[in-house]
């Protein structure tokens, strides 16, 4: 539950911000009669993601076993690629994200009409919730607990949107910096997961087949049904009995992930503020 959750908050946070910033620079140039179109786009986009995210879904239960582990190592790895983008992203950009986005949302209104700023909520949006799906669905598969992940992430996505207003308001002052390094840190735990997860599925799969001598017995941690094993598998996605392969792939990502996350940089002059 706590891994989807900080999925949830990190891109809806993202996502917020961006429609955020679109509809106030709408409010300020006297276009109000075009937030509507703003909050179709970001419906739409919603929508869009769901029914991706149900389409995987549905796709992966449908498959034989084998198909099956293939699929899930693959998203497993997608899912990786998204979130070592984002946090790499994030990390580098968290202290002007405010700055660029009103610059974004300046040249497009200058380029002519405010659908441009419609299309800019839209795609954002969409990006984040396709980065959502893909994430979710690896993270369901890795810790095999759908309603309570299903229940993290709608309490994430919850949080983020009712920043995001507050931000757009003027209500409440957000260290992006911060906040992104501190949920950086923790995407990074549950991204190292899904490699050992996807090394694991790989070999059920038949891809890897090198590697698979157990290298620990945590079968005294890791025991099902309790919250500590629920904690150890679902958020860190280690398994009772891990292989080489399986703890290679999670050393080599976790060390150098958690090297550029926590890595000290100039501190910022304020907090980035959004408002109306």
């Amino acid at each position: 539950m706590l891994a989807t959750f900080v999925i949830g908050l990190r891109e809806g946070l993202e996502a917020s911000l961006i429609v955020g910033v679109v509809a106030a620079f709408l409010v300020q140039r006297g276009q109000r009669r075009a937030l509507r179109f703003v909050w179709t786009g970001v419906v739409a986009a919603v929508l869009l993601c769901v029914g991706v995210a149900a389409a995987l879904q549905a796709a992966t239960r449908s498959l034989p076993q084998r198909q099956q582990e293939q699929l899930e190592t693959v998203l497993a790895l997608v899912a990786v690629a998204m979130v070592t983008w984002m946090v790499v992203w994030t990390t580098r950009h968290a202290r002007t994200m405010r700055t660029d986005l009103e610059a974004s949302a300046s040249s497009a209104l200058a380029r002519g009409t405010s659908w441009a700023l419609v299309a800019m909520a839209f795609l954002a949006v969409l990006r984040e919730g396709l980065e959502t799906s893909v994430f979710l669905l690896a993270t369901y598969q890795a810790s095999g607990s759908n309603a309570q992940g299903a229940l993290g992430a709608s309490l994430g996505i919850a949080l983020a949107v009712v920043l995001g207003y507050l931000l757009y308001r003027g209500g409440i002052r957000l260290d992006l910096a911060r906040l992104f390094r501190a949920t950086g840190v923790v995407l990074v735990l549950v991204a190292a997961g899904l490699v050992m997860s996807a090394a694991h599925t790989a070999y059920e799969a038949g891809w890897l087949l090198a590697g698979q001598q157990e290298v620990l017995d945590l079968t005294a941690v890791v025991t099902p049904g309790t919250v500590r094993s629920a904690l150890l598998t679902g958020v860190l996605g280690w398994q009772p009995r891990p292989t080489a392969a399986e703890l290679i792939g999670w050393v080599v990502y976790l060390v150098p992930m958690l090297a550029v996350v926590l890595r000290p940089r100039t501190p910022s002059a304020a907090p980035q503020r959004v408002g109306a």
